[in-house]
């Protein structure tokens, strides 16, 4: 009974099959996958370095009145672009001017007492020279004399003093820039501890970077003498400034000088980066983030959709030479181009890879692969 079975069971699977065809349903068909490669290779790349940074004036200026008094004239408003040696501020000067009167005065009053002390000295010395006055008489009216233009010299210094106190009482610009908060109003009495406002000298700005150790070998070769280092820094790579919204500032900055003397909080130096600001558009207190080139010679660079990430670990499947693919665990560094890995262990030169696909792999897979080309 058995026997006679079979032949039936045989006939009515291949008419299944013959009608599923007739009904035009494809039957699935095994196929090989294939993937694109690539054979690791060193070569160079430039990394953008990104810092943190916050635009400070090359002249932030903040200014306190050098005399006391009533606020009378505020010349400026907040965010005011102003040239050195506009007039910001105006402090009541009546004192100031009754006392360089004063000091006027008294100037003249010593002038006069010493006209008449080096004349009394004058005919003294005659009457001594001719023997009618005693000695003593004469060294009295030299001392007299020299008491007067001692007096003449105080009085002179007491002028000017009252005269550059008078000055002090208009308030200009010490740099050309722009002016910030005012706190302060007409009629507020002020004194040298009073802060009117802050002053950025904007031709000029400045973004102050902390740099690691590693950073600084790239940035400085070792060895380098103080006195060498400006054109150390001339050698640099130009720096970019990105706003926090994203915005290229479009003229580029320079390092100009670096501090030396280490963090030891943050392990890091203080580099000073300068940018031109001819046209006014970046003011004091601006967050943003400088951005340098540094080129990284002979380092392995593979595309990034070449790793599969698995938790902690990033692998990549290296291709054996019986075609086969086994994982192998790496060491990535971002290049920060959104696009590729720089490889610091697990990988040596002519190791070939999977390149496109590798996250279909799995171990031991029979590869079949077409060579990536290499420019």
């Amino acid at each position: 009974m058995k026997n006679m079975m079979k032949p039936i069971q045989w006939t009515l699977m291949l008419g299944a099959v013959a009608g599923l065809m007739s009904c035009g349903i494809d039957m699935p068909k095994q196929t090989d996958s294939s993937f694109e490669t690539m054979t690791v290779k060193k070569s160079d790349i430039e990394l953008p370095y990104k810092f943190s940074a916050r635009m400070k004036g090359q002249n932030d200026v903040t200014v306190t009145p050098q005399v006391s008094g009533q606020l009378v004239k505020i010349c400026v408003t907040e965010g005011q672009q102003v040239r050195q040696g506009q007039t910001l501020f105006v402090i009541d000067s009546r004192n100031a001017q009754l006392e360089l009167e004063a000091a006027q005065a008294n100037l003249q009053a010593a002038l006069a007492q010493e006209n008449s002390a080096k004349l009394e000295y004058e005919s003294n010395k005659n009457l001594f020279d001719k023997k009618i006055v005693s000695s003593y008489l004469l060294s009295n009216s030299e001392n007299s004399y020299k008491q007067a233009q001692a007096a003449v010299a105080q009085a002179r210094a007491s002028v000017n003093r009252a005269k550059v106190n008078l000055g002090f009482c208009t308030i200009t610009a010490s740099v050309s820039g722009v002016i910030g908060e005012i706190p302060v109003r007409v009629g507020d009495q002020v004194s040298p501890m009073t802060d009117l406002t802050i002053l950025s000298g904007n031709t000029t700005m400045y973004a102050e970077i902390s740099v690691t150790e590693a950073i600084i070998e790239a940035m400085v070769k070792e060895g380098v003498k103080a006195s060498d280092m400006e054109k150390e820094f001339a050698k640099l790579p130009p720096a970019t400034f990105v706003m926090k919204n994203g915005t290229e500032y479009p003229h580029q900055g320079r390092v100009t000088s670096l501090t030396g003397v280490v963090n030891a909080a943050t392990g890091s130096l203080t580099a000073k980066v300068f940018f031109p600001n001819p046209d006014g558009h970046l003011h004091s207190g601006i967050q943003g983030t400088v951005v340098m080139n540094f080129e990284e010679k002979g380092v392995i660079i593979i595309p990034q959709y070449a790793v599969v990430r698995l938790q902690d670990k990033s692998q990549v499947y290296k291709v054996l030479a019986d075609s086969t693919a086994t994982a192998i665990d790496v060491t990535i560094e971002d290049t920060g181009n959104g696009k590729d890995f720089i490889v610091t262990s697990g990988l040596k030169v002519g190791d070939k890879i999977v390149a496109t696909g590798a996250n279909n792999v799995t171990e031991g897979q029979k590869v079949l692969f077409n060579v990536k080309s290499e420019k």
